[in-house]
């Protein structure tokens, strides 16, 4: 190195033109595997896992060679699901009078009381309704038509307006069965 006379420095390293150091391989792999996963990533994220089911009869089967007179397995026949069990206590029911009839509401959902279904109010109903109705949100349809059955009022329909979407809402007409 050169140093400045009168400063008592030393001049500046020059930079040589050697070349690049490269990584260590263990930098590199790891690279290339990031890489690789990122790849398989995009490559199956929209794809569902894919299982097989493997009992002792398809090992079997697998490890004898067919003939010809080997009859198929019989594919097993599928059980359907059960129906959900209505449970009538779970599900809240309002009731309301839309006809001139003094109590309709209160003895309506006395009768469905009596059966299970759990009232969570009664009142009258301000409106035109062609007849009687058991109205119910989406996910309680079948719990509207066992309500309507229950009171032996003919008529369900999806809930409308400002009826509550988290329970079943009767209203009653001049023709409610009593």
């Amino acid at each position: 190195m050169a140093s400045f006379p009168s400063s008592g420095r030393t001049a500046p390293r020059r930079r040589d033109d050697r070349g690049v150091a490269f990584p260590s391989p263990l930098v590199m792999l790891s690279v290339l595997a990031v890489a690789m996963a990122s790849i398989t990533f995009v490559a199956t994220r929209d794809q569902a896992p894919t299982e097989r089911r493997v009992d002792t009869a398809t090992i079997a089967s697998a490890d004898q060679t067919p003939t010809p007179t080997a009859e198929p397995a019989p594919t097993p026949t599928k059980k359907p699901k059960p129906k959900p069990q209505l449970k009538r206590g779970e599900v809240y029911v309002e009731v309301y009078n839309n006809s001139g009839i003094r109590g309709l509401a209160a003895e309506t959902a006395a009768k469905a009381t009596g059966v299970g279904w759990a009232v969570v109010g009664e009142d009258n109903w301000q409106g035109l309704i062609p007849t009687s109705t058991v109205y119910f949100p989406p996910r309680l349809e079948a719990a509207g038509k066992q309500l309507a059955l229950d009171l032996g009022i003919g008529r369900t329909a999806p809930a409308v307006g400002v009826m509550k979407r988290d329970r079943l809402t009767v209203i009653l007409t001049a023709d409610a069965p009593r």
